[in-house]
């Protein structure tokens, strides 16, 4: 550190289990001659903490999503895809990597490219409801037409700090 003078800093957690940003830089002198090291030591323990509990929140509200049976679609606040089931990519022949970070109306080819269903996810977002059973059809590569009712909720992520909608995708019997 002393021969480089550069900065360094780094996360170091203590045997009684309490974290600590611990920096070193080099320690000048009123002649600006380096003359030693000073070693500051702030507590990010709540930071950590936080962190691993949006941790946990993310890996439960996943294996939620994975784990139902009907396809779920988490939205952001630009109808953008933040989470696509595994019964979802199934259902509709596709990954995760090809949903994910997409507009909703540019999945299947713009299939889901419906002004109704726009106005509905839209007014979601600028209102505290939900819808259910709203009723559509897709044309799907290999399954035919398919009938299906949507339902979404908006809710709130995790930080607290931004609106999602989760879409639930129910396919009709007839």
């Amino acid at each position: 550190m002393l021969d480089s003078l550069t900065p360094r800093e780094r996360e170091v957690r203590t045997t009684s289990g309490g974290w600590y940003l611990a920096r070193l830089q080099p320690y000048r002198t009123m002649d600006n001659v380096i003359d030693g090291v000073v070693l500051t030591l702030t507590d990010i323990s709540q930071r950590i903490a936080i962190e691993k509990e949006a941790q946990a929140a993310r890996a439960l509200a996943e294996g939620i999503v994975d784990t139902v049976r009907e396809p779920l679609l988490v939205l952001d606040e630009k109808l953008k895809v933040v989470t696509a089931s595994r019964s979802f990519c199934q259902s509709f022949q596709t990954t995760p990597q090809e949903t994910t970070g997409r507009r909703l109306y540019e999945l299947g080819k713009g299939r889901w490219d419906i002004p109704a269903l726009r106005k509905l996810l839209e007014s979601l977002l600028s209102c505290d409801q939900a819808f259910a059973d709203y009723a559509m059809e897709l044309e799907l590569p290999g399954l035919g037409r398919k009938k299906m009712f949507l339902n979404a909720r908006r809710i709130i992520g995790i930080a607290n700090d931004r609106l999602l909608i989760l879409l639930a995708i129910e396919f009709t019997h007839d």
